[in-house]
């Protein structure tokens, strides 16, 4: 079912990523075709199976479709169905679910603009914050919820300290989106937060050096870090118990 409602979700996406970075609102008008402004009909709008049946373009005027339009859709959909999976039976699950969305949202916006957008990060803290409280009401243990909240505290601070020191190699999205991510990862616990920052970091240098390597990238050319960030808080909110424990008893 969450994967299902992931496709839904990741159709509801594309507009954020479209719109958003153009300071376009995300409910008005319908959507439609950005070269003939065309309404996308209900039948047309269908997650990946429409783009599949119309092989990629307009209806109306033929436009080229970017295959991003699917692969968003399926990957929130994949997403969703592993958080699903994960959190199957807690009281946290609407919180990481929505947390996986923002982050899908974000991270393409990232490599697309190299933007972080406050209209996405800011919304996307305070929906996790409230979600998560209440999931500390109902299991009877808000001290997750003053862990969360420190966990979001350290992981901002952390990533303002590295700002400040090398603000060339960090925008101050990165520190934004940092509290959000150390929320979301202070709720599971310490060492989820220390793993999945740490991740996002590996993630980073690893892919920053094959692309140096590969020559794709200069070293003066800047890489969007958000999809790092949000791939090593992912990974961690997912398998990041298993890779805790062979770390630890290895």
């Amino acid at each position: 079912m969450c994967g299902l409602f992931g496709l839904l979700v990741g159709s509801f996406l594309n507009v954020v990523i479209w719109r958003v970075p153009r300071k376009e609102s995300v409910v008005r008008p319908p959507s439609h075709c950005p070269a003939c402004d065309a309404e996308v009909r209900p039948y047309d709008n269908v997650p990946v199976v429409s783009w599949l049946v119309l092989r990629g373009r307009c209806r109306d005027c033929g436009m080229h479709i970017p295959a991003r339009y699917p692969l968003v859709e399926l990957a929130c959909g994949v997403l969703w169905a592993a958080l699903g999976a994960r959190f199957a039976g807690s009281w946290a699950l609407p919180a990481f679910l929505v947390l996986g969305a923002g982050l899908l949202a974000l991270s393409v916006i990232d490599l697309e603009h190299y933007l972080l957008p406050n209209r996405i990060v800011y919304p996307l803290g305070i929906a996790c914050a409230a979600l998560l409280a209440a999931a500390a009401l109902a299991d009877g243990d808000p001290s997750r919820w003053v862990r969360a909240l420190l966990g979001a505290a350290v992981a901002f601070a952390a990533f303002f300290v590295i700002h400040v020191v090398a603000p060339r190699g960090m925008g101050f999205g990165d520190v934004r989106l940092s509290f959000v991510l150390g929320l979301a990862l202070g709720w599971l616990g310490w060492g989820f937060v220390a793993l999945g920052l740490f991740l996002g970091f590996l993630y980073g240098a690893v892919v920053g050096a094959g692309l140096i390597a590969t020559r794709i990238k200069s070293r003066r050319e800047h890489v969007p870090f958000g999809p790092f960030l949000a791939a090593g808080t992912l990974t961690a909110a997912l398998w990041g118990q298993a890779i805790l424990d062979w770390y630890l008893h290895r």
